[in-house]
């Protein structure tokens, strides 16, 4: 019960709510997002794929197909580990990318987000420790600390995390498992070299580990070479769950994701999925499944990959006029964002409120820690707005950060994850 309700005299109060519920904060992106829904807000803080290049007519033709051809099926009712005809064409798209994939290794999901959620109620007991990457997607810090778990950051570089350091934290702490988006990844943009998925799987197989790794942005590449999937190394086989998702391919509007797992894994996912949704929506999945039988989804992957490459290149050109001087930012190789970090003296989530005021948005760096957060850092998204408005939010980025010096006070700042930014 919140500080503002009261409950009448006569009435006993009611239970509390459950202490994983009260112990977890909502989205500090969801607050950004919340006081940056001005229309004259360019808005780098969202990781929303742009609108304008998704193929809604193709789209549209395949749920006039499934609902046309079979209402009754498309409309029904669906098994909990999705629709067959949807996975099979999944596992054929996996294994085309080079990890031998049957259908009934798939188990598809309301989003990958849901594919966190069930796997934190497969595997983990509440103290459980988890081991994910610094910075690390802040979904995932949610999903597992409302599990319970103790989640735990490896240190890492521009390759990604640091198999040294991983190593050392695995013995020390005993981990169950490890979270990686090593392709693309959320927040920073940066590619796990082939040589560190490779000492990953090693360490995984050698000390018992699960990995689980998600691979929502890995088809989104603009240039260099595809990086196997950590899951395809020998040490990893058995214990790597990968995730995928149609989100940032097709649309996320569909909410379709799917987990590939280990038989004992997926069936405990299974079970944890009867009791939170029954099934992800029939129709979506028979409206995906026909779309990829009918249209080419590499061919317009490959299209939106070239859009957001050249979005990536005009962020990357003004980067360097906007941020101060002695700024660092990634230069990704595909996905959507790209990490920068200011002067130690600057306080991002201090400065947002100022930035706002010049109808411009980021993401403050701080949320997207799992211990001690780098109050100098900020993702950026660079794929909802073409280059012309990218060039012009830029531009109102340097006014905002040249028009508000930091001093000794701006660490105390507005902090996002309490309320939203004003």
């Amino acid at each position: 019960m919140t500080s503002t309700e009261t409950v009448p005299a006569d009435l006993a109060p009611l239970p509390a709510l459950a202490a994983r519920a009260r112990s977890t904060g909502g989205s500090p992106v969801r607050d950004i997002l919340a006081v940056t829904a001005r229309p004259e807000v360019i808005n780098f803080a969202g990781g929303l794929p742009a609108p304008e290049l998704f193929d809604a007519e193709g789209i549209a033709a395949a749920y006039r197909a499934v609902l046309t051809e079979a209402p009754a099926r498309a409309l029904q009712y669906s098994t909990t580990e999705g629709e067959p005809v949807l996975r099979a064409a999944l596992a054929a798209r996996t294994s085309v990318r080079g990890l031998a994939t049957d259908p009934d290794d798939l188990l598809v999901t309301t989003g990958s987000q849901q594919a966190l959620s069930l796997l934190s109620t497969a595997l983990l007991e509440p103290g459980d420790t988890v081991l994910v990457e610094s910075p690390c997607y802040l979904a995932a810090l949610q999903a597992f600390g409302f599990a319970g778990a103790r989640v735990v950051a490896v240190p890492g570089d521009e390759h990604g995390m640091d198999p040294g350091a991983l190593e050392e934290l695995v013995v020390r702490e005993r981990p169950k498992l490890l979270y990686t988006v090593p392709t693309f990844q959320n927040p920073t943009g940066r590619t796990m070299s082939d040589a560190r998925r490779a000492a990953v799987a090693e360490i995984a197989g050698r000390c018992g580990l699960w990995i689980i790794e998600d691979d929502p942005y890995g088809e989104l590449r603009f240039e260099g070479e595809r990086v196997p999937w950590i899951a395809s190394y020998d040490g990893a086989r058995d214990r790597t769950v990968l995730l995928g998702s149609f989100s940032k391919v097709m649309a996320p509007g569909l909410r379709l994701g799917w987990l590939r797992a280990p038989g004992a894994l997926r069936r405990a996912c299974a079970v944890a999925k009867q009791a939170a949704d029954l099934h992800t929506p029939t129709v979506n999945q028979l409206a995906a499944a026909r779309y990829l039988a009918d249209r080419d989804l590499d061919a317009h992957v490959a299209r939106v990959a070239a859009a957001y490459g050249a979005r990536r290149d005009a962020m990357l050109a003004g980067l360097a006029d906007a941020l101060p001087a002695g700024s660092a930012w990634t230069r990704p190789e595909g996905g959507m964002f790209l990490w920068a970090r200011l002067p130690e003296r600057y306080d991002t989530t201090a400065l947002l409120p100022e930035v706002v005021r010049h109808d411009v948005a980021y993401v403050p760096g701080a949320p997207f820690h799992a211990g001690e957060p780098d109050r100098a850092t900020l993702r950026l998204c660079f794929v909802t707005q073409t280059p012309d408005v990218i060039a012009e939010g830029l531009r109102r980025l340097g006014a905002a950060l040249r028009g508000r010096r930091p001093g000794p006070g701006a660490r105390e700042g507005v902090r996002v994850s309490d309320r939203p930014i004003r």
